[in-house]
């Protein structure tokens, strides 16, 4: 089965509906739903998405938006094609990353579970805090932006 680390902005991506890649986010989690694809998520990654999308269900208008919000990490954290991984070389690989090149620490843990598990690490688009060092980080790591594809990504296929 293909891996993919994922950001926060792939699963926000996927979660709304009317969001600009939300058909290549779609097809992250299609992949995922028909076991072809195995997603690694790090914590900070499920909390920065509890945050997100509480804020995006409560400003749309979604009733008890926490607990929605609370449900999807649920479902992630329980689905078996997700690993949610915890161990120290993870959060020392992501210390690294960030000394590295001064991104967003949940960033960092995304590019981190890359190296560590050999597999791509999937972004919504890149960051304008990547732009300054994203030569570096396609030297470094396995990038995937769904800014890149005016269809479905193919996993497995690099």
């Amino acid at each position: 089965m293909n891996k993919a680390a994922i950001d926060t902005s792939v699963i926000v991506e996927y979660v709304d509906r009317k969001g600009k890649y939300h058909d290549q986010a779609e097809a992250v989690f299609d992949a995922l739903k028909a076991g072809q694809l195995g997603l690694i998520i790090p914590h900070p990654i499920l909390a920065e998405t509890y945050y997100v999308t509480a804020t995006i269900y409560g400003k749309v208008g979604v009733e008890s938006p926490r607990s929605r919000a609370s449900s999807l990490i649920e479902w992630l954290s329980r689905h078996p094609s997700v690993h949610i991984p915890s161990e120290v070389g993870l959060d020392l690989e992501a210390g690294e990353a960030k000394l590295e090149h001064q991104i967003a620490l949940t960033d960092c843990y995304v590019l981190a579970a890359s190296k560590v598990f050999e597999c791509q690490a999937v972004f919504r688009r890149r960051e304008r805090e990547m732009l300054s060092c994203i030569g570096a980080l396609e030297k470094a790591y396995r990038l995937l932006f769904l800014e890149d594809y005016g269809s479905a990504p193919q996993f497995g296929t690099e």
